[in-house]
């Protein structure tokens, strides 16, 4: 009984479990199979812990089954339109917020979520402790999302230079390094839509916000930076998934250097 009422309420979730509200009226009703998974996996939890204290007699999650997650397929900025795409960043004023990213890879949230104490001018780095979120129409600052994700990341000297200048340009008109006009925090929802209308004017191929993260990684490792460091700095939960995650775009590049070789030798026959 408890199996087919989880088993309806999983279908109910994939089907129409999005939450209406303004800002993503155009977005499917249905939640995506990861975001019920994780419904699951927080509510098997709470039960398990109910079990252990003798509250219940088992989890009614347990046998639950989801069906299997797709893989979406990772898209990328080439290194190539940056120029252009930060071109156009500079005519949106939104410049720095997108160098910050493309040098960081930190999630959407993360990146709002930053602070003026976050940055460490003389070691060269940011510290990652918060994350702006929407919560029932608010927008306010939440935890983040594992405690992996709590991190401190080495910045390189140019985005020092860049953020000290913003610095100095803003002053201390709001704690957060990219605010909203009000000098609160940022609406995450605003972020897409105007990352749209940038790569649109800059007559770029349309792109997620996330693919900002993806785009870092490619560059990382496409630069010699190791799986171990690259998790660390992402603030994944293990290595193995970062793995898992960007291991083909690793192939990729040897893929492409079997190519060069191959090219150079047929070039001495």
């Amino acid at each position: 009984m408890w199996i087919e009422r989880n088993q309806r309420c999983v279908r109910l979730l994939l089907k129409d479990g999005r939450i209406e509200r303004k800002e993503s009226k155009k977005q499917p009703r249905g939640l995506r199979v990861k975001t019920v998974a994780n419904i699951r996996t927080m509510l098997y939890s709470a039960f398990e812990k109910a079990v252990a204290e003798h509250l219940i007699l088992t989890n009614p999650v347990a046998g639950c089954k989801l069906p299997k997650r797709e893989k979406q397929e990772m898209k990328t900025m080439p290194v190539a339109d940056l120029g252009r795409f930060f071109a156009e960043a500079k005519a949106s004023g939104k410049f720095e917020f997108y160098y910050v990213e493309f040098s960081t890879g930190l999630r959407r949230g993360e990146l709002l979520g930053l602070k003026w104490e976050d940055v460490d001018y003389d070691k060269k780095t940011l510290t990652i402790r918060r994350q702006v979120i929407r919560v029932q129409g608010r927008i306010e600052e939440g935890p983040l999302k594992t405690k992996n994700a709590y991190r401190t990341v080495a910045i390189g000297d140019d985005v020092i230079d860049l953020l000290r200048d913003l610095h100095e340009r803003e002053g201390n008109s709001s704690p957060y390094i990219f605010p909203s006009s009000n000098g609160g925090p940022q609406d995450p929802d605003s972020v897409l839509p105007m990352f749209k209308r940038i790569l649109k004017r800059a007559g770029l191929p349309e792109l997620r916000f996330h693919d900002c993260r993806h785009t870092f990684c490619k560059i990382a490792l496409a630069n010699g930076v190791d799986f171990k460091t690259l998790s660390s700095m992402l603030g994944h939960y293990s290595v193995a998934f970062t793995l898992d995650v960007y291991g083909h775009v690793t192939d990729d590049m040897k893929r492409d250097a079997a190519d060069k070789v191959s090219g150079g030798l047929k070039g001495a026959v």
